[in-house]
């Protein structure tokens, strides 16, 4: 008797502090109520589509009353010869960005931090940061009239030389790494700054010891900057594997024609021909599918890279 005289008031001062707490925190769950409902109606709800994958979807019908076909979709997808090439595509063109995405703004930030007039140095890291607020429609818009073979300014230095002109945008061997350079240029400032924060971050007394040794200027960037910049760089290059399958819609939308499909064409245009030019919307959303499935893995498995070799952890 005794023992349970002396639990259930242990019991009722547990559910109290519980009770103390919830009221004290409802204010904050109230406030994510927001948050909750457009994560749920804009991201949740839209994947009732899914079941238009294993459809043979019509549009007047809606996701009930069309006929459900199973696999066919995925079946129809790989005897398609023009998958493993867009698959390919993809793949390479977002592992090259990937790489350069990462290393083009390492050695910009490390020769960045080398400048000591504050002034240049503000002022060059907002020049190379300005690309990344500019969208794809107008970029591409200035990289067609620059590559212009009739009076694009490269055409035009290629011309004053004696040499001749370069279609480079229906150059099917070029486009793919013309993709990588413009994405490189437009998003490396982004990545310059991440990096410029971490070398601030490196303790001073490092490089004062290092000069103390009679370490060089580049013997210091070798043996200190880049040590102390690796977890963000391990972290960084982690997370980017859920973007393998990620390639750039709107960069390779706005840029690509006919004529290099075979090195240019990735998945997210493959679905918008086949989905919505085509009407094959069963086709196109089982395609989307397995792009979603596999970046999922890839994000997990990025996640648990960082977690390992960086530290980083969401919850």
């Amino acid at each position: 008797m005794a023992n349970r005289q002396s639990v259930a008031p242990a019991g009722g001062a547990k559910r109290a502090r519980a009770a103390a707490k919830l009221r004290q925190q409802l204010p904050m769950h109230l406030m994510l109520l927001p948050c909750i409902a457009l994560v749920a109606v804009f991201s949740y709800y839209p994947m009732v589509g899914i079941l238009i994958a294993f459809q043979n979807y019509n549009p007047t019908k809606g996701f009930f009353g069309s006929k459900f076909v199973g696999l066919d979709n995925f079946d129809y997808v790989y005897a398609m010869p023009e998958t493993m090439h867009v698959l390919w595509n993809t793949i390479y063109i977002a592992l090259l960005k990937i790489v350069f995405g990462l290393l083009v703004p390492v050695v910009f930030a490390i020769l960045l931090d080398m400048i000591r007039r504050s002034f240049v140095k503000r002022t060059i890291q907002t020049l190379i940061y300005i690309p990344h607020f500019l969208s794809w429609v107008i970029l591409s818009g200035i990289l067609v009239d620059i590559l212009s073979p009739a009076d694009g300014i490269i055409n035009f230095m290629l011309k004053g030389m004696g040499l001749e002109p370069i279609f480079f945008l229906a150059n099917e061997k070029l486009f793919p790494y013309i993709l990588v350079g413009t994405d490189v240029w437009k998003e490396f400032g982004y990545g310059t700054i991440i990096y410029l924060a971490a070398i601030t971050s490196i303790d001073g007394t490092l490089y004062e010891a290092a000069v103390m040794d009679g370490a060089s200027r580049f013997r210091q960037v070798l043996h200190v900057t880049v040590p102390g910049i690796m977890p963000i760089v391990v972290l960084m290059a982690t997370l980017s594997l859920g973007n393998v399958l990620n390639a750039g819609f709107e960069q390779v939308f706005n840029l690509y024609s006919p004529v290099v499909y075979k090195t240019g064409d990735i998945l997210d245009t493959f679905v918008y021909r086949i989905g919505l030019l085509n009407s094959q919307y069963g086709v196109a959303t089982a395609v989307g599918l397995f792009k979603s499935v596999v970046s999922f893995l890839f994000i997990v498995t990025g996640y648990k890279l960082a977690s390992k070799f960086a530290g980083y952890r969401i919850f």
